[in-house]
């Protein structure tokens, strides 16, 4: 019994630990003061700034533009992968597995660094294209990863059998496999929206002028130094991602 409640506190130390600078971050973001240490009242004003700012609505644009093509090219690309790799065996399987865990265990510095000197290789102009591309390349191991799983749980015999009455493989796939796998591929989508959105150093690396997401101007406006806007648009991304997320 203590221990059952002493595993409770824990968890609930955890949460604390995790989630209090969010709620002081949110609670501030109504505060009437620039200080961060007193508090002058409840006010609005921060958010009636953000909504009267063209660079934070240009932003805010270019966020969901870019994270919306990115989730839904990353799903489609990494629930056929998912797909193709859990039908592989042995060698062949570890070796792609091996391959796809690259991007995710590398620090972002080095992906982005790397897709910076890729598209320079191949003479891009730097932009909304680079910044697309790059948003793909590093959310589509994390969709892959987030379908390979449910494909594991699947009964393999019923994909046989639907083909031994007849379907195509296409057609079992798109009438068998993919209900089967629904939750996982949205899972992968919002986690592939969620990491496209929140992403600073890829998207530093891949923009180019005149192209900027959210992550990119909070970090121009901290520069100036610390302004309850910051506040008000982290208050918004997060309370965002939480309603998408329930």
């Amino acid at each position: 019994m203590v221990r059952k409640i002493i595993d409770k506190l824990y968890l609930a130390l955890v949460f604390i630990f995790l989630y209090a600078p969010i709620a002081v971050l949110i609670v501030f973001s109504f505060n009437d003061s620039k200080l961060r240490g007193s508090w002058a009242g409840f006010t609005l004003k921060w958010y009636r700034e953000l909504l009267n700012d063209p660079t934070i609505l240009k932003s805010l644009y270019n966020t969901l533009l870019i994270a919306g093509i990115a989730t839904i090219v990353s799903t489609i690309l990494g629930t056929i992968a998912a797909i193709g790799i859990n039908d592989l065996k042995g060698h062949k399987k570890n070796l792609i597995l091996d391959v796809n865990y690259l991007p995710v265990l590398n620090p972002d510095i080095v992906t982005a660094v790397s897709l910076m000197g890729r598209f320079g290789f191949m003479g891009l102009e730097f932009g909304y294209l680079t910044m697309i591309i790059s948003h793909i390349v590093f959310c589509t191991p994390y969709v892959i990863l987030s379908v390979l799983p449910k494909l594991k749980q699947m009964d393999k015999h019923t994909v046989e059998a639907a083909m031994d009455l007849g379907a195509t493989p296409f057609y079992a796939i798109k009438n068998v496999v993919i209900p089967q796998i629904k939750p996982a591929i949205f899972t992968g989508a919002l986690m592939a929206f969620t990491l496209s959105v929140d992403d600073f150093v890829i998207s530093f690396f891949n923009t180019g002028h005149g192209v900027t997401n959210l992550s990119i101007t909070i970090y121009s406006m901290a520069k100036k130094g610390i302004n309850p806007s910051i506040n008000a648009i982290s208050a918004i991304m997060f309370t965002f991602l939480l309603i998408l997320l329930l």
